[in-house]
């Protein structure tokens, strides 16, 4: 017995309702700027802990090189300039939050005011999260929070998870699905009947190849909602 189309409006509405909310909350976030120039790969992604002491990566790295000048991503104060377990590490103050960077050789001292795109530092060849290659670790926090600091420069991935609460996280942004190109119709053909399809060739198009089930609508991502 078909389900009542009723019953699958409300749950729609949430999701609209859901992804409004979390448009908002990502335009409330402060424009920020990318603190190696120019704008760096990005080789390993936010990926938040499921708890305080749980594993996962509390940052992002971004491709760089030894001697590069880092960038203040905000505006703020300096908190922090000195060394942890061996490495340069500099913390910059924006009121209810702060950005960190690391490993960096800092030339700038606690207290120091820095504008938005300040140098703070450069980056140090020892000490990356991602050696043998020099990368820079950027973090943003608010109190014991981990944030995603790409969401300053408007590069952060959507989160979604089942809408039933269960199952792993999503990181990865989704991408909107291409529109199906339309079949070129020859004046000659305009009118003629399509002739009937040879064997095998019916389940071998888009909509018989299994691709209808494969793409954003039958890969799981219906049953998901951004928070």
């Amino acid at each position: 017995m078909p389900r009542p189309r009723r019953a699958v409006l409300p749950a729609l509405a949430l999701v609209a309702l859901l992804l409004n909310g979390g448009a908002t909350h990502a335009a409330d976030d402060p424009v920020g700027s990318w603190p190696l120039r120019p704008e760096p790969t990005v080789v390993t992604r936010f990926d938040p802990p499921t708890n305080p002491y749980g594993a996962g990566h509390r940052g992002v790295d971004l491709l760089g090189r030894p001697g590069q000048t880092v960038h203040a991503a905000l505006p703020g104060t300096v908190a922090f300039a000195g060394r942890i377990a061996g490495r340069g590490v500099v913390v910059v103050g924006h009121g209810a939050t702060r950005t960190t960077y690391e490993p960096v050789a800092a030339s700038v001292s606690v207290g120091d005011a820095v504008a938005g795109g300040a140098p703070i530092g450069t980056v140090e060849p020892t000490g990356s999260h991602c050696a043998p290659r020099t990368c820079l670790h950027w973090g943003w926090r608010e109190g014991e929070q981990y944030l995603d600091p790409l969401r300053l420069v408007g590069d952060g991935p959507v989160r979604l998870v089942p809408l039933d609460g269960l199952g792993g996280r999503a990181t990865a942004r989704p991408r909107p699905a291409r529109p199906a190109r339309p079949a070129a119709v020859s004046p000659s053909t305009a009118g003629a009947v399509e002739p009937r399809a040879r064997s095998g060739r019916a389940g071998s198009g888009r909509a018989g190849s299994g691709r209808a089930g494969s793409g954003h609508a039958g890969s799981g991502h219906a049953g998901l909602r951004a928070i």
